[in-house]
């Protein structure tokens, strides 16, 4: 499953901002194409002087495209005195997204577009927004969060030499931080909310939240700890809490299960419920999280949990194994099956959706970015 994606991720990894980089011709006409698409969405939008551009990673299913239209309703009801838009930062997503990958289950085509191409429209004649928040929807500041920081340093310096100078100098901006931003209040605070919502669930079983994670060699700012230190705030309250990840070494499925184990909670058959720990509910919580993969030597053939584990990699990964097959093996000690599954992104709760929101209020509220250093955890 991990293995066959990052396969695909690798034949689209030439592609940036939706166009193939092997054709000069057809980059240039795509990248034109792409800019006029958004530059005249704007112009037929602006209503206000200030402008709110909403980054998320991405998606290609229509559960995340709802959960992306009830965001944009929200941000423009708690704003009613900036426009608001959405991007993705992921080509995969947009390309695929454009190509109608999920559309067999019911996923309208959508064109969603890269963050440059809207702070680009933003800066065109005609328009000009005199302050424009950026709000990042990513849940920690690692990898992601740094490209949306980068985004508008580019922006800022007029990277391709297109923009207005004049207009540069005077525009603001500003930045609003990531869900897990800070240790002390995110965190807490976080914890709070999802407690509030699951508090009946853990109260006699388990809840386990599934966030992303980044590799070691990609974990910016260290930014990984953010899911460890979650994991404790949620313990604080009820010890039937766990945080992993498909990404973070040592914080796979296996070791949320040794987790667990030490506990004392495999015991009594308890349930298992899962839960993405990610803005939307999209492929990592259809497949990874609630889906029926099982290492191919299974397939179709009977298994216990203690032959799952024997599939351990050096990692402690059992891989191509979603989340609910695992927790659900038999001899796992755990019921974990369909009904178990809670598959709403965290932009579907309104409490956690208010944390993001809260940040764009201080954003608003705080200095205009200085956009030549971050806004990183320490």
């Amino acid at each position: 499953m991990k293995k066959t994606r990052l396969f695909a991720a690798a034949l689209l990894a030439v592609l940036t901002f939706g166009f193939t980089a092997c054709d000069p011709m057809n980059e240039q006409y795509n990248y034109n194409a792409y800019q006029k698409a958004v530059n005249e969405t704007v112009k037929s939008q602006k209503s206000h002087d200030k402008a709110i551009l909403l980054v998320a990673f991405g998606s290609t299913w229509q559960q995340a495209f709802d959960a992306f239209d009830e965001t944009v309703a929200a941000y423009k009801k708690a704003f009613p005195s900036y426009d608001v838009f959405l991007s993705f930062s992921s080509a995969i997503c947009i390309n695929r997204a454009a190509a109608g990958e999920n559309a067999a289950d019911g996923a309208e085509v959508r064109n969603y577009y890269a963050p440059p191409f809207w702070l680009t429209a933003f800066a065109q004649k005609g328009v000009m927004y005199k302050e424009i928040v950026v709000q990042s929807l990513q849940v920690i500041p690692g990898e992601e969060y740094t490209r949306v920081i980068n985004y508008i340093k580019d922006f800022a310096n007029n990277a391709n030499g297109d923009l207005d100078d004049d207009y540069l100098s005077k525009v603001i901006l500003k930045l609003g931080v990531p869900l897990l931003q800070e240790e002390e209040s995110d965190v807490n605070a976080v914890a709070r909310a999802l407690d509030a919502l699951y508090k009946n669930q853990a109260a006699n079983d388990i809840v386990a939240f599934m966030g992303h994670g980044n590799p070691d060699s990609y974990d910016t700012y260290k930014a990984n700890i953010r899911y460890t230190q979650l994991e404790e705030a949620l313990q604080a309250i009820n010890p039937h809490y766990f945080v992993g990840t498909v990404d973070m070494m040592e914080n796979f499925k296996p070791h949320v299960y040794a987790r667990m184990a030490e506990a004392g909670l495999n015991t009594g058959n308890k349930k298992v419920y899962l839960h993405p720990l990610m803005s939307i509910d999209g492929d990592h919580g259809h497949n990874d999280m609630a889906g029926d993969d099982l290492p191919e030597k299974f397939e179709g053939k009977s298994y216990t949990f203690a032959d799952l584990m024997a599939e351990a990699n050096e990692e402690g990964e059992v891989e191509d194994c979603s989340w609910k097959m695992f927790f659900g093996a038999n001899g796992s000690g755990f019921t974990c099956n369909n009904s178990t599954m809670i598959e709403k992104g965290l932009l579907e709760l309104q409490t956690i959706r208010q944390i993001w929101m809260n940040h764009t209020q201080d954003a608003i509220n705080g200095e205009p970015l200085d956009y030549y250093h971050s806004k990183n955890p320490e």
